[in-house]
């Protein structure tokens, strides 16, 4: 296993941290406080083809690998400190854009993904439900023209704005037996309504909403994949999430264990620096080991999809280890800048409300298999 980057990936993650350096520091504290989503920054990054990074160029993106896209949203994590606009952007291309790469047809690919590739559309997948349960409650039926879905979506990233929607739902097969089929709902089909805005602890800069489906008819040419495929479509694009969505909270830990270890030869207790103390030394390691054993594990499940093989196993372990050692180290950084890390203006406290999102996950896909 060969994890070291190449020098025209090196010189991208380079570009990637400074573009999110330069371009994407808005007051995100005003905007988490009033539960605002960058659309500037949105814009900016589909300018710069963040949300093209896994659509082929003839669809207009680049075409990357998995370990090249987790390298590029691990310096995007590292240089920008808006976790929602992150966590947006991940739902966007694993809950849209991989699906329809994956199981659209010829047409779906390119009505969709060049809007989707440049930011011009945001795309999502509705998938979570309120009642929970073994088996998808929003029923889709056969109609003249094509299919009708009826029932509710909940945990939907973005269900406002997004311009597709991929609904999961269950679909009747003749013979009475029943299986999940991917619907592509476009923005504004009737039907198709917002009814609640759902407030968060965290990630509140990436809007989280209800989604109503009342008779919503939607044309043959809109299924995803063949009928009863969603269990296979929602795999997938869950096994990209693992792998890549998380990448991002890698620049998070590695920029937190920075500012940690600087804070810790500046601040000065009894005459001599707080990192000279063994509580504080320990902290800082242990925030840096979590941080290169969460790379380890990331890199080889990139490493491994990137070649075309198996990587279900190693993206869990890495969802599982990551996610649990990010909100750690969000604690331990708390702890080293004392007071001044439970204060607003620190931006501390916002990285622990937003990390806990990485072991939970919000982004409308934690369902029954």
């Amino acid at each position: 296993m060969d994890f070291s980057w190449s020098d025209e990936q090196t010189a991208f993650r380079k570009e990637v941290a400074r573009f999110a350096r330069e371009e994407l520091q808005d007051d995100v504290i005003l905007r988490d406080r009033e539960q605002e989503f960058f659309w500037n920054g949105w814009r900016k990054c589909g300018r710069f083809g963040i949300q093209g990074l896994p659509v082929p160029a003839e669809f207009g993106g680049s075409g990357s690998d998995a370990l090249t896209t987790v390298g590029a949203l691990e310096a995007l994590g590292y240089g920008c400190r808006d976790n929602g606009l992150l966590f947006s952007l991940n739902a966007h291309m694993w809950g849209s854009e991989i699906p329809v790469l994956s199981f659209g047809s010829e047409a779906q690919k390119r009505r969709y993904l060049p809007k989707l590739a440049s930011g011009e559309w945001l795309g999502v997948m509705a998938a979570a439900e309120l009642g929970g349960g073994d088996v998808f409650q929003t029923r889709a039926r056969r109609s003249s023209t094509g299919f009708v879905l009826t029932g509710s979506k909940t945990f939907v990233t973005q269900a406002a704005d997004a311009e597709l929607i991929v609904v999961l739902a269950d679909l009747t097969a003749p013979s009475g037996a029943r299986g999940t089929s991917a619907f592509l709902v476009e923005k504004g089909t009737p039907g198709l309504t917002v009814t609640r805005r759902l407030r968060k602890m965290g990630l509140r800069t990436s809007p989280t909403a209800e989604l109503s489906l009342a008779d919503c008819e939607v044309p043959l040419e809109n299924l995803l994949g063949s009928e009863w495929q969603g269990g296979e479509i929602l795999k997938t694009s869950m096994e990209w999430e693992s792998i890549c969505g998380l990448a991002s909270y890698i620049g998070t830990m590695q920029r937190l264990g920075e500012t940690s270890l600087e804070y810790s030869r500046e601040r000065k207790q009894f005459g001599q620096p707080i990192g000279k103390f063994a509580a504080i030394a320990r902290k800082i390691t242990d925030m840096e080991v979590r941080l290169e054993s969460s790379r380890l594990l990331l890199y080889k499940a990139a490493w491994l999809k990137s070649r075309g093989e198996d990587s279900s196993r190693e993206a869990a372990m890495a969802k599982t280890y990551l996610g649990d050692s990010c909100v750690q180290s969000c604690l331990d950084a708390i702890q080293i800048h004392g007071g001044y890390g439970y204060m607003t203006e620190y931006q501390i406290e916002r990285e622990l409300r937003d990390a806990i999102s990485a072991r939970i996950h919000l982004a409308g896909l934690e369902v029954p298999a």
